[in-house]
């Protein structure tokens, strides 16, 4: 279903959402008024949306559990069972059957049950289960500071793929996992994006809403036919968005066996146990690393975890100028404005940029002349401005504190030092 067959009130906000895409507020009721009309997976898509922005948002994280629990909930008692795609073959045609309440069209119904078995491949271009594979132009050095995440991205995935008669004289495959955490809008996904570039490889972003479906077993499928994907197109890069949703811990997920099988299968697939996963590299990103399955953590699977911090200085300037340019501009300080943000995130930097443009965009319409941005404006908006890092930082220092005991979050205690957060 496209946006152009809602009713027309949810074609204006789903319209205000695409215009104004960091709006919390508005993702959250336009992904309630989606799940209550029953579009339950574009629901999902805008809730994790507004969470990925908000990860602390209470409404938005509501909403998610309730649709979560109708997308895999099994039939109440006294209902009538539904049957698994991989059994729907196995049922033909009826003939009569007693009715089923008034209205109910029986008929109707054993056709749609004896209607093919979806798959992803047979599924449409838009499906949930269809996420898009491309290869991504961006490399590295697109990237704006952050060397150290560069660093070991080049020690631990570059040099070994790029060096083809070194991993001949060591017997070494490529391949492998790394996990991403940090602070939400510092750049996870766009260096993941840039690895993909670097290794000249297929790419492909999954979230939960790729992989959920509220047939029993058809998520497994829906992960299990992510990675055959990938090893046909190899070399392939998997970015798993938001792995604490897809790979949380199984502990949590008594009452929901769907997405505890969903985790099985994804451990299953890591571990390369019916297929070889030599030029597969897994890439995860989190914003809440302790909320991972340990399982996924293991050598072998995610053995690599590498904390994202906010931009550095040089990042920071990189980030303004591009969200700058193309905009009639006046004469800006732009080593001062990045020695003035410290701990903004790279959405944090876009905001501010998008506040002065909004500021002399006004003066010029009152004006009736082009009004350049200048330092006055972009200082006005960043004192509007708290860095969004500061409530993850205090979260995150809470499990550094407590959950450290194999050294996995020192970069994280390192970098809470330095800045004086600790």
């Amino acid at each position: 279903m496209t946006s152009e067959d809602f009713p027309p009130l949810l074609q204006s906000l789903l319209s205000a959402v695409s215009n104004a895409p960091q709006d919390v507020a508005l993702r959250v009721h336009v992904a309630r008024l989606l799940f209550e009309a029953g579009h339950a997976a574009q629901a999902l898509e805008h809730c994790g949306a507004a969470l990925q922005i908000d990860p602390r948002n209470p409404e938005a994280a509501d909403l998610l559990s309730r649709i979560t629990t109708t997308l895999t909930d099994k039939p109440k008692a006294g209902s009538p069972p539904s049957l698994s795609p991989s059994r729907r073959s196995e049922r033909g045609p009826a003939t009569s059957q007693p009715p089923l309440g008034d209205g109910f069209d029986w008929e109707h119904a054993e056709q749609q049950m004896a209607s093919p078995e979806p798959s992803v491949a047979a599924a449409p271009p838009n499906s949930p289960h269809d996420p898009t594979v491309e290869r991504p132009q961006v490399r590295l050095a697109d990237v704006g500071g952050m060397e150290g995440v560069k660093h070991e991205i080049e020690v631990s995935f570059l040099l070994p793929m790029l060096q083809p008669e070194l991993r001949a004289t060591y017997n070494a495959t490529v391949g492998g996992g790394l996990l991403l955490y940090g602070p939400p809008g510092c750049g996870k996904t766009f260096i993941a994006r840039a690895l993909a570039g670097e290794l000249g490889a297929c790419f492909a972003a999954v979230s939960l809403a790729d992989v959920l479906d509220m047939w029993l077993g058809q998520s497994e499928k829906n992960v299990h036919a992510l990675f055959e994907q990938a090893r046909s197109n190899r070399p392939a890069v998997i970015f798993l968005d938001e792995v604490d949703a897809i790979g949380q811990k199984r502990a949590n997920l008594r009452n929901n066996p769907t997405l505890r099988g969903t985790v099985n299968q994804l451990l299953s697939e890591m571990d390369g146990a019916t297929s070889l996963n030599d030029g597969i590299f897994v890439l995860a990103a989190t914003n809440q690393p302790w909320d991972v399955d340990p399982a996924l953590r293991r050598p072998g699977r995610f053995d690599r975890t590498l904390f994202v911090s906010p931009p550095d200085r040089p990042a920071r300037e990189a980030i303004l100028r591009f969200h700058l340019q193309g905009r009639p501009l006046g004469s800006i300080d732009f080593g001062r404005l990045s020695r003035d943000t410290e701990n903004f995130s790279g959405a944090d930097l876009a905001h501010l940029c998008t506040l002065a443009t909004r500021s002399a965009l006004t003066q010029a319409a009152r004006t009736h002349a082009v009004q350049p941005i200048t330092m006055a404006e972009l200082e006005a908006a960043r004192r509007q401005l708290k860095p969004s890092t500061l409530e993850w930082f205090a979260t995150a220092r809470h499990a550094a504190t407590f959950a450290n005991t194999d050294g996995t979050y020192d970069d994280l205690i390192a970098h809470l030092k330095s800045r004086k957060l600790w």
